[in-house]
């Protein structure tokens, strides 16, 4: 799976792009007409006119970039600017002489003039659509991936390790497998956030958590796991489960002497992945400024890799609070 540079060409395969490079072409057309024409009447019959050649132009361009977008991904920033650009002029060339041999006289604006606002305006999308990929990018949000990678806080580290001291002598081999549990949490934490997983990996992590968390709450905490349904090879943000399972301990474990039950659903639903992470709510419970950050940072690192077809929504549900995220099944390899 592709990790993030620094320079990337949007995927003109997802929804989000489709939707604001057309209304965003569309804005930046107006605007250059109404900042050109001498008055309102002029800049409309303008705009009218314009748009005999300027919407094909835009959606030929979005459905040839549509198929390409799998060639798009592998070549280079700067190559594929330039035939995203090259392809936007050929596009309206074609267009502009086959209509003028149709419809002599119906368009006012000379072929190179018509060239030359086509690639303004491609170029100006190119640049937004990258300056948004670096706004959300996590590899510049470096105060954000510090309090993600924070996520093992100092007193769960030393609750463990005083957990695995008190196991040593009486059960060694579960002591071993807290630690090994331990390892892999920490691993997991260090690693790149940037690139997508197999579910099956971080479901495998909260389920880790889970047991080190089990060793200290006891029969307080239970979970139910209702995962079967999900496809284990469905790539994932990194971190997903395991900071919203964790949340849910936190805030519906803890605070209750009697403990609770939290339950951990996935499955497919109309080609997305849907997980949702329950927990009941107590009266004292808190959602504190770190668990803010992790949600946050989750729904910020969706919006990277999937734009608006991916969603984090927290709603209290029937005395519960309720964690519900859809992503949009992509398979592959983990990068």
């Amino acid at each position: 799976m592709t990790s993030y540079r620094k320079l990337a060409l949007p995927d003109f395969r997802n929804l989000g792009v489709i939707l604001r490079v057309t209304l965003l072409a569309e804005a930046l057309r107006l605007v250059m007409t109404v900042v050109i024409a001498p008055d309102l009447a002029a800049a409309f019959a303008q705009y009218t006119a314009q748009g005999l050649l300027y919407e094909p132009v835009l959606l030929i361009s979005l459905a040839l970039l549509y198929a390409l977008a799998p060639w798009l991904q592998r070549v280079s920033y700067g190559s594929g600017v330039a035939f995203i650009l090259a392809l936007v002029v050929v596009v309206v060339l074609a267009l502009q002489l086959g209509l003028r041999a149709v419809l002599p006289g119906e368009l006012p604006e000379s072929v190179w003039r018509s060239a030359l606002l086509a690639v303004v305006v491609s170029a100006t999308l190119l640049a937004y659509l990258n300056w948004r990929h670096l706004r959300l990018s996590p590899s510049l949000a470096e105060s954000r991936l510090m309090a993600l990678q924070a996520r093992i806080r100092p007193h769960f580290l030393f609750n463990t390790l005083n957990s695995v001291l008190g196991l040593i002598r009486e059960d060694p081999k579960r002591a071993e497998t807290m630690l090994e549990n331990l390892a892999d949490l920490f691993r997991a934490v260090m690693a790149d956030s940037r690139a997508l997983v197999p579910f099956s990996q971080e479901l495998e992590l909260a389920k880790a958590y889970v047991a080190i968390e089990e060793i200290r709450f006891g029969a307080r905490l239970r979970v139910n796991w209702s995962c079967d349904a999900a496809p284990a090879d469905a790539l994932v943000p990194p971190l997903l489960l395991q900071p919203l399972v964790e949340n849910a301990v936190l805030h519906g474990v803890a605070p209750l002497e009697a403990g609770a039950q939290i339950s951990v659903e996935a499955y497919e639903d109309d080609r997305n992945l849907m997980v949702l992470v329950r927990n009941p709510i107590s009266e004292d419970a808190l959602i504190h400024e770190g668990n803010r950050i992790a949600l946050d940072n989750i729904r910020e690192r969706l919006a990277l890799h999937f734009d608006v077809e991916a969603r984090l929504k927290v709603e209290t549900v029937n005395g519960e609070f309720v964690v519900s995220v859809r992503i949009p099944i992509k398979h592959g390899r983990a990068a």
